[in-house]
């Protein structure tokens, strides 16, 4: 008998995959300018006119914030650059196979986490 599993999903499964990355793609890359817009507007809160003391806790304060954003913002940058390689999987149809064992990932597994490149059995594997 012959062996039916599936090795590949079908260019309808690919394309509503693509809808899914795209969108999500959208909504990071408004986030990573909005974090952008956060990186280069002065401090914004009005306190130019209040102690010394209290100016110099505030500098620490925007300092720490600003490393914040630095890491949110860099960690969104490789979020997108995630999503725009499992684009090109889609487009050279091997998105959504295992790179570890070769096999599909689950459906489930590619619409909570659509860059994935790991089946939830490879990924366990790693603990």
């Amino acid at each position: 008998m012959e062996n039916t599993e599936k090795t590949r999903y079908s260019d309808a499964e690919l394309q509503e995959f693509k809808e899914i990355i795209l969108e999500k793609l959208r909504v990071a890359k408004e986030e990573l300018a909005s974090l952008a817009k956060s990186l280069s507007s002065p401090n914004s809160n009005g306190t130019d006119d209040t102690a010394g003391t209290f100016k110099t806790l505030e500098d620490g304060s925007a300092t720490l914030e600003k490393e914040q954003i630095n890491q949110l913002a860099a960690r969104q940058k490789k979020f997108i650059d995630n999503l725009e390689a499992a684009l090109v999987r889609i487009e050279n149809k091997t998105y959504g196979i295992c790179r570890e064992t070769g096999k599909l990932i689950q459906k489930e597994r590619l619409r909570a986490v659509p860059h994935t490149t790991l089946s939830m059995e490879a990924k366990l594997k790693q603990y």
